[in-house]
């Protein structure tokens, strides 16, 4: 495994992480409360809305990268499904003429 496939990893997992926390009712909560913060202490507005936009600018390519790695996984996943359905079908298919036979 060569450096830039391993950095590749990290960062998959990252992104995949925080899809998955900014995914969270928790992650709602916290942001709730944080955009309460100037209404009671309104000197820390300016404060605030340079974190909320900081966030915002991370958070908008993880969020990103993440959704297509999770839609890249789900993908897989459907398309092993469909694989191995076909398979049943087809054996379904080879006892329904074996039972023809029979009858």
């Amino acid at each position: 495994m060569n450096i830039n496939s391993g950095i590749n990893q990290l960062n998959n997992k990252f992104a995949t992480y925080v899809t998955i926390g900014f995914g969270t009712m928790w992650c709602l909560y916290v942001f709730l409360v944080f955009s309460l913060l100037p209404i009671f202490a309104p000197q820390l507005e300016h404060v605030a809305l340079y974190i909320s936009n900081c966030v915002q600018l991370v958070a908008l390519p993880a969020l990103m990268v993440g959704n297509a790695i999770l839609a890249k996984g789900a993908a897989e996943q459907a398309e092993q499904d469909h694989n191995v359905l076909k398979e049943l079908l087809d054996d379904m298919r080879e006892e329904l003429v074996i039972l023809k036979k029979l009858t």
